[in-house]
């Protein structure tokens, strides 16, 4: 992962709130963000989640109560959040939680939309357990 892009607001404060579940980030340029843990959860730069190219993403369900439980800083670029469902494989850089603030509104959406398409849910209590593996017939390419 290159370094930062010089351009980059840097965080000045990220406060994590268990009770609201929502990670607080305050930007040098003044922006203020709040990014609920599902969102985070959801939009993780991990490889399992994000998949190796457009289209290959593993749509997350069942993430509405997810939990920080610890935020760990990846040298002075990044931070690396554990999430109770035992993820903890993201690295999200500043830029990366600037984008997420700056379009959180619209990638929920997609979000919300995406999961509707799939007939997803985000009701932990009603994912449905993995498909078997093998050929599903629904890949577009």
């Amino acid at each position: 992962m290159a370094g930062l892009d010089k351009d980059t607001p840097l965080p000045t404060a990220i406060t994590l709130h268990s009770k609201s579940r929502k990670l607080e980030i305050a930007f040098d340029d003044g922006s203020l963000f709040e990014l609920p843990f599902e969102f985070l959860r959801v939009y993780s730069p991990s490889a399992e989640v994000r998949g190796h190219g457009a289209g290959q993403e593993t749509l997350q369900q069942g993430k509405r109560d997810v939990d920080v439980v610890a935020l760990e800083p990846v040298g002075n670029y990044a931070i690396k959040p554990v999430f109770d469902d035992g993820h903890d494989s993201g690295l999200y850089s500043w830029d990366y939680l600037y984008l997420l603030g700056r379009n959180q509104t619209e990638m929920w959406q997609d979000y919300l939309e995406r999961l509707e398409r799939d007939h997803g849910t985000r009701d932990p209590a009603l994912v449905p357990p993995p498909a078997p593996k093998g050929g599903c017939g629904s890949h577009h390419h």
